[in-house]
């Protein structure tokens, strides 16, 4: 039996997961770490935090696995992506914490730069729209903030990398300062169409080349891991962003194809093949997972929701009306529906396809007779009205109505929640065995790579249906329901004044 492991790096906890051949988990583990909020609008991560809480993973999924390091065939890295993190190489200490994607210190320098007539300019090259989601303006604010940094980083003395390219460069005790296409996509500074880093976007935002990672394919042998570290020299041989590799997890590996994932936020990508789509309605054009062998690029289309799961974490952590995540199901479920309660957890502006970084949470129709049970069922029909809002421009985007929606990521889990999201996409959602299918995609890739697996067909062939969840609500219903929720949207947006950029 070969086995891989596979890092899952989120934005909330450390994942470690063993996948053997036959694409089973053997074990896992996981850890949280500590949200830094430094001010309103501001999200940060200790980077050696995360490194230490990763680590501690993958060492204890090995020992719950009964498998010795050497047992390992490839270990592959999947990761929040966009978080940005900026290090010294000589020592790899980070010079500053990083910046999360949530955060949204750089609306107002975004803005500046709408104004200036960037935005289709950088569109036609990354895909993306600009927005303090994407690496770029937290870099720059890194450079412009932390003393000496431009002037350690304009003579090389400074790395730069998202989370994947931090984990990779402390496995290899900095020997690999490496990226992969799908996590350079998300920058702002990365050319999808030539697949490079782009001259004319470092030089709008004021980036040293000297930072970047070399760009690699998500599957190939990049390198190894010290053996200090785990305890052999495992070869480190797949990459990709967390909402990547689920895609490629959930064996969406053609074009047409179609996964949901309900993490912290909620992330639905497109397969779309080699053609790279220009969205009209807000979405983004992302690089998918590639496999080295190929050469082919591969793409996809993407709508992303800021607040997804972090809802309920924000309904047990600030209101404390959970004493465990998992308890919202029965909370929301003791209430028929939501007594005409809607919330937008618009906690960090709006994502897909709105991109309003002055938005803010906002619960509305609240009446005397309002509790608990009806906010927490409001707050689970949010993730999903957020995610019918981005398919509904998904599919006028590329023309096409799906036959089906594939989920996956923790809230998964929550019948509930999948039921109403059935209801009103009127179509049904499908959740696999495996809802961890965010660390399966990047086992795939670290196998394909190393001989694991031989083959798409060979991975596809492990997918496996749970459950099924069919559309009841009519459709008269469904859309009298998201209209409520357009009207609850013209509430929240706009609401932080833009003279103080992203702060309320």
């Amino acid at each position: 039996m070969k086995y891989v492991l596979a890092l899952d790096q989120g934005t909330t906890s450390s994942r470690a997961i063993v996948f053997d051949q036959r694409g089973a988990a053997r074990s896992a583990a996981q850890k949280e770490f500590p949200q830094l909020y430094p001010q309103p609008g501001w999200v940060e991560h200790d980077p050696e935090e995360i490194w230490r809480s990763q680590l501690a993973c993958a060492r204890q999924a090995l020992a719950k696995a009964r498998v010795r390091p050497g047992d390992i065939t490839a270990i592959g890295v999947t990761n929040q992506r966009e978080t940005t993190i900026v290090w010294e190489r000589s020592t790899g200490r980070p010079i500053h914490n990083g910046i999360v994607w949530q955060d949204r210190r750089t609306a107002a320098a975004c803005e500046r730069l709408r104004s200036e007539g960037w935005s289709e300019r950088v569109r036609a090259k990354t895909g993306l729209v600009i927005d303090p989601y994407f690496s770029a303006t937290k870099l720059v604010w890194i450079l412009d903030n932390v003393p000496d940094a431009r002037t350690r980083a304009e003579r090389g003395e400074l790395a730069f990398g998202t989370v994947d390219t931090w984990l990779t460069w402390k496995l290899s005790g900095g020997a690999l300062h490496i990226t992969d296409a799908s996590n350079a996509s998300r920058t702002m500074l990365y050319d999808i169409h030539a697949n490079r880093w782009d001259e004319e976007l470092l030089d709008l935002f004021g980036v040293p080349a000297a930072l970047l990672a070399e760009v690699h394919a998500s599957s190939e042998v990049y390198g190894h891991c010290l053996r200090n570290v785990l305890g052999a020299e495992i070869p480190i041989a797949g990459m990709a962003g967390d909402q990547q590799a689920a895609l490629f997890g959930q064996g969406c590996h053609s074009a047409g194809m179609a996964k949901n994932t309900y993490g912290t936020g909620c992330f639905l990508l497109l397969n779309t093949g080699e053609r790279a789509f220009s969205s009209r309605e807000g979405l983004l054009t992302t690089a998918a997972a590639r496999i080295g062998w190929t050469g082919r690029p591969q793409y996809a289309l993407e709508g992303s929701v800021f607040i997804g799961g972090a809802v309920v974490q924000w309904l047990r952590d600030g209101l404390g009306i959970l004493k465990k995540s998992g308890d919202v199901e029965d909370l929301a479920a003791s209430v028929p529906d939501s007594g005409g309660v809607t919330f937008v957890p618009a906690f960090t502006g709006l994502g897909a396809p709105h991109w309003d970084p002055y938005a803010r949470g906002t619960i509305v129709g609240l009446t005397r007779g309002s509790g608990a049970a009806h906010l927490a069922r409001a707050a689970l029909e949010s993730i999903a009205f957020q995610s019918a809002g981005v398919l509904a421009a998904m599919q006028r985007d590329a023309g096409i109505s799906l036959a089906e929606l594939r989920v996956d990521g923790g809230a998964s889990a929550n019948d509930l929640l999948m039921q109403f999201q059935a209801d009103l996409l009127g179509v049904p959602v499908v959740r696999p065995r495996i809802l961890e299918t965010t660390a399966l995609g990047t086992a795939y890739l670290a196998g394909l790579a190393t001989g694991v697996w031989k083959d798409l067909d060979a991975i596809a062939a492990h997918w496996q249906e749970s459950a099924r969840f069919e559309p009841h609500m009519s459709r008269d219903a469904a859309e009298a329901r998201m209209a409520e929720w357009s009207r609850a949207l013209g509430r929240a947006g706009n609401w932080a004044p833009r003279e103080q950029g992203c702060l309320p």
